[in-house]
């Protein structure tokens, strides 16, 4: 699913959801430097994978927060974790660098990603932002929304206290 396909199928499944149109961006400082509606809501996304490429896992967490992957590792019993590479983004999600976003687990056709996301995002308002597949845009839903549709897709989905 691409940016249009992913709006109509929020649209189908009766999402609420908010889009905020911006130029491409390709990490958080660049983000940054936009101006976004929920800034407090903006979320950073980690694909990542083990050390047997046998498990991809991705981990979503406020935008100014810091992953220590080996602190991850030991506090969710997984095998060492490195980055996925571009190769794997692309086949897996269907994603370049820069748009990796918990939406992109809806092209995991294998179902083959585990996602862990920090029980930050269901505080207060509950809403978070993501890309819809794609860097140029970004979409406030709630997060409560985004775990029922990975989760509908097949895909597990934790909740945790993450850095």
């Amino acid at each position: 699913m691409y940016k249009q396909e992913l709006y109509n199928f929020l649209n189908d499944k009766n999402i609420q959801y908010e889009v905020t149109e911006h130029q491409a961006v390709f990490n958080m400082e660049e983000l940054s430097q936009i101006d976004i509606p929920y800034p407090e809501a903006d979320a950073k996304n980690l694909f990542v994978r083990d050390d047997k490429k046998k498990n991809y896992y991705l981990i979503t967490v406020k935008g100014d927060k810091r992953v220590n992957l080996k602190e991850f590792r030991k506090e969710n019993q997984t095998r060492p974790l490195s980055f996925a590479t571009e190769d794997e983004l692309k086949k897996i999600m269907h994603l370049i660098p820069g748009a990796v976003t918990p939406l992109g687990i809806l092209n995991d056709e294998e179902r083959k990603i585990k996602m862990f996301l920090d029980d930050y995002f269901l505080k207060g308002n509950g809403l978070i932002g993501v890309h819809p597949n794609d860097n140029t845009a970004t979409v406030w839903m709630q997060a409560e929304d985004l775990i029922d549709i990975i989760k509908e897709h097949g895909n597990e989905v934790e909740i945790c206290s993450i850095g």
